[in-house]
């Protein structure tokens, strides 16, 4: 039995949450995090780029389906790159009913990630995956536990069938998730059979723990109501975290700045989830070695910190991107709305307001809709027969025709894309047109701000933990 973490590091996707920065935290004996969101189209664009230092191949080279590792290096890798000027050949988008080759490709780049931070060390790791994203959670988990991820960690939903997904697929066995399908007249499962992994039944997996995401502790108590609902423990996010949030639960959800506005409604009770007898870690304003205190004499077992580990020089953010933030912060000009529209989820989004990114109204009247990644797509029923997919973030006539309601695809921005374009992966359009990035982080930068004055040319993933643990 090992000790549980006092610090988690946030999973950050796309990819943000590297596996070299959750290696630096896991090799401090604390739990670090890789991100599986769009993960499948991280590794294929890596392999078009030519995999310079050779990691991801190295890490194929331990997956037990070697025919197919074969089939998707011949299919993505281009020795040296490809090039600057060509566009990113893209992996299918997610459906009901994937190709096998579509779900093998999700299990391998899910192994390959958890592997590269698993790899030289006995420290800790873990997945953090979108319920949201449902229709790729079986194929990602199970690529996880291949690897031997020792933690897999699900918000932005109600993670309720996962703590059962978990057991069934550390036997190797066939699992399915209830999906969710606008305007259903019936219901619908998505299903993952690990018999099409070649050689995968010869690996033995440990099942790994399971923390629920939750922003309320009425959830806390609903999931663990009985053991076949129930995970190992939460993460408690508070709504001043990045990435989503949770809608607010106040009478007035957008404020006069046109922002989320967010009440004492919002806020979880922490002595309910306390009551659990689960262990929980405290997320949202707790990046300070005085707030991981606070959150220990509230019961908690520790904090989840995203915002200083996604400036630290091992998270996947580009070193220019890293370097704008930084300035930002130095001229106290770093400013994090949340925004309720950004989002294609409908959920309220931090957006960190950046000339370079589409956050700049400018920027975003350049760009010409498209929904080519479509992880946030949302499966609707067509005629009670057959299953479509609309995403308010595609072209607003193509939304509209889908019978999307017109207002829903106003303002919204392109999270896939802009998020990969972050992590250097952006998707360059026939004509030269570049996806530009989009930024999240913590609207809280108390603990940024105290890092940046120890170290004002920025700093790394154990100087995160010296300063939080106070080394």
């Amino acid at each position: 039995m090992h000790k549980l973490p006092q610090i988690i590091q946030g999973g950050m996707g796309i990819a943000v949450s590297s596996s070299s920065l959750a290696k630096a935290v896991s090799k401090r004996g604390e739990l670090g995090v890789v991100s599986g969101t769009a993960i499948d189209s991280v590794l294929i664009r890596r392999l078009q780029d030519g995999d310079i230092e050779g990691e991801l191949r190295r890490a194929m080279a331990s997956f037990p389906d070697q025919n197919f590792v074969l089939e998707v290096t011949n299919r993505y890798f281009r020795d040296g790159g490809k090039a600057h000027d060509e566009s990113y050949l893209e992996a299918a988008k997610l459906s009901l009913n994937p190709s096998e080759f579509d779900s093998k490709l999700i299990v391998l780049a899910n192994f390959v990630e958890v592997w590269l931070a698993k790899e030289d060390h006995q420290g800790l790791i873990g997945v953090n995956l979108l319920e949201k994203i449902q229709l790729a959670t079986l194929p990602a988990i199970y690529g996880s536990l291949l690897a031997g991820v020792d933690y897999v960690l699900m918000g932005a939903g109600i993670p309720s069938e996962i703590p059962r997904a978990l057991r069934e697929l550390s036997r190797h066995q066939k699992s399915e998730l209830k999906v969710d399908v606008d305007g259903a007249t019936h219901e619908y499962k998505s299903r993952f059979d690990p018999q099409i992994v070649f050689g995968a039944n010869e690996i033995t997996i440990s099942k790994p723990k399971f923390l629920a995401i939750i922003s309320s502790h009425a959830l806390s108590a609903y999931l663990n109501r009985d053991e076949v609902t129930r995970p190992d423990g939460f993460v408690v996010e508070g709504p001043t975290a990045g990435g989503h949030n949770a809608p607010p639960r106040g009478s007035t959800p957008v404020g006069p700045d046109g922002q989320s506005q967010f009440s004492e409604k919002d806020m979880a009770d922490i002595s309910k989830v306390a009551s659990t007898g689960l262990p929980f870690w405290l997320a949202g304003s707790y990046s300070t070695p005085e707030k991981l205190q606070q959150a220990k004499q509230l019961g908690a077992t520790g904090i989840q910190v995203g915002t200083i580990f996604a400036l630290a020089s091992e998270s996947g953010l580009t070193t220019q991107l890293r370097a704008e933030l930084l300035e930002k912060l130095a001229l106290d000009e770093l400013v994090v709305k949340t925004d309720p529209k950004a989002s294609s989820t409908g959920f309220p989004f931090k957006l960190v307001e950046l000339e370079s990114t589409l956050s700049n109204p400018i920027n975003y009247e350049k760009r010409i809709r498209v929904c080519d990644l479509g992880y946030l797509r949302t499966p609707f029923e067509r005629d009670g027969k057959r299953i479509g997919y609309r995403c308010p973030g595609e072209p607003e006539n193509t939304f509209v025709f889908k019978n999307g309601k017109a207002e829903d695809a106003k303002n919204i921005k392109c999270l896939c894309n802009g998020l990969m374009a972050d992590i250097g992966l952006a998707q360059i359009r026939p004509g030269g047109y570049t996806e530009l990035p989009m930024i999240t982080l913590g609207s809280d930068l108390t603990g940024s701000k105290a890092l940046l004055d120890l170290y004002p040319q920025g700093w790394n993933a154990d100087q995160v933990l010296d300063y939080l643990l106070k080394v």
